[in-house]
């Protein structure tokens, strides 16, 4: 039932929300034994235009693909290979939209679809190309339905999963809220698949504490991503200022329910100081390239004075990467503790690494800037 705080902090957590994104998983969408479950992608879509009607503007960040590829082509186990994986959801995809469109239409709401990859939200200019194209859909009253674009996917433009993909669509349309639907009620002390006395937790308000260390293992044969997937997509949620709930989303009316305010699953709070939407794109959505070691005091004056890193507190250049790449910043004791956006590259680092900023041009015959990362490119997590 929640506590009377609990239901105080939910209805002033959605009260304001009008603008969210719902991540669907493959566990509710499909099964092995019956395919496509029809039944929750009904229950799911009148559920979402019902919301849509009550003036919500809604972002679907949809699994399902390969599992819509895999009931077309008769597969009974989950493709291994990527070039048969990409072919299972080139198969997918085009089923998976048409299921969601023809029951959309039912409800007068028309659907367009978003396929996404990392490169496609790595470079800046991208990353907002996309969000003018997902405002102007939202404008226009339509609600997109986003996916990764698995049939041309590699690891290294490659999201991870789609609890990832959806905590950065919450940067990306400046959402309000994230709502992670899966099959089980929320975040649990123990995993709920093999133990039925799981107690859900219905209040997380600090997402970087040891919640994590009450997280056990919930991979299934359709997700890539388990629990602890979820875990990290809050915590990317929670760093843009935007609450999450985990939740089952196999029963009809439960996205109705949760922006009502009832203790349904897992509400996880955001942070108190929110990053803006370009430190966020740097932390969380670029893939660092390499690592710089920096000194005591260097990490001292990044974490507690907010400034710039400079050439003389770093001790070490680890990685190739190229002016502007984006970084690691790790203290003396291994731990990461910032990211940010280099002025040099890595060649040149290693040239100027420990020396005074006057020494820089007396060493390289030039100076791009004073600064190795400035302040406004740095990230502290």
């Amino acid at each position: 039932m929640g506590t009377a705080k609990e239901k105080a902090i939910r209805h002033e957590t959605f009260e304001k929300t009008r603008r969210v994104v719902v991540k669907v998983g493959s566990s509710i969408l499909a099964s092995v034994e019956r395919g496509l479950h029809h039944d929750v992608f009904s229950h799911l879509v009148k559920d979402l235009s019902d919301l849509k009607r009550r003036g919500y503007e809604i972002v679907i960040v949809s699994s399902g693909a390969i599992a819509a590829g895999m009931e077309k082509l008769g597969y009974k186990s989950r493709p291994r290979s990527i070039t048969q994986k990409q072919a299972t959801a080139a198969v997918g995809q085009p089923r998976l939209m048409n299921l969601y469109e023809t029951l959309f239409s039912r409800y007068q709401q028309k659907v367009a679809q978003i396929l996404l990859t990392h490169d496609d939200l790595s470079h800046r200019q991208r990353f907002l190309n996309a969000r003018k194209t997902l405002l102007a859909l939202l404008g226009l009253g339509i609600i997109p339905i986003i996916n990764e674009n698995d049939t041309v996917v590699v690891d290294e433009i490659k999201f991870g999963d789609n609890d990832n993909l959806s905590a950065l669509v919450t940067n990306l349309i400046e959402a309000d809220l994230l709502v992670i639907l899966t099959d089980i009620k929320g975040l649990c002390d123990s995993d709920p698949h093999h133990n039925p006395n799981a107690r859900c937790i219905s209040l997380v308000q600090d997402i970087d504490g040891d919640v994590k260390a009450i997280i056990g293992g919930t991979d299934g044969v359709w997700r890539v991503g388990g629990m602890q997937s979820k875990i990290e997509a809050a915590r990317k949620a929670a760093h843009f200022g935007v609450p999450t709930v985990i939740a089952c989303g196999t029963k009809p009316g439960v996205l109705t329910q949760i922006l009502k305010g009832k203790t349904i699953g897992t509400l996880i709070l955001p942070k108190a100081v929110r990053l803006s939407s370009r430190k966020h794109w740097i932390a969380f959505t670029l893939k660092p390239k390499g690592e710089l070691v920096v000194d005591e005091g260097a990490k001292r004056a990044l974490v507690q004075g907010g400034k710039s890193l400079l050439p003389s507190g770093i001790v070490e250049v680890r990685g190739t990467f190229e002016r502007g790449d984006p970084v690691l910043c790790v203290g003396p004791r291994g731990k990461e503790f910032a990211r940010g956006l280099v002025n040099y590259s890595a060649t040149e680092l290693k040239k100027i690494k420990g020396l005074r900023t006057e020494e820089i041009e007396e060493v390289l015959g030039y100076n791009y800037s004073e600064e190795a990362i400035h302040r406004d490119d740095l990230v502290v997590l």
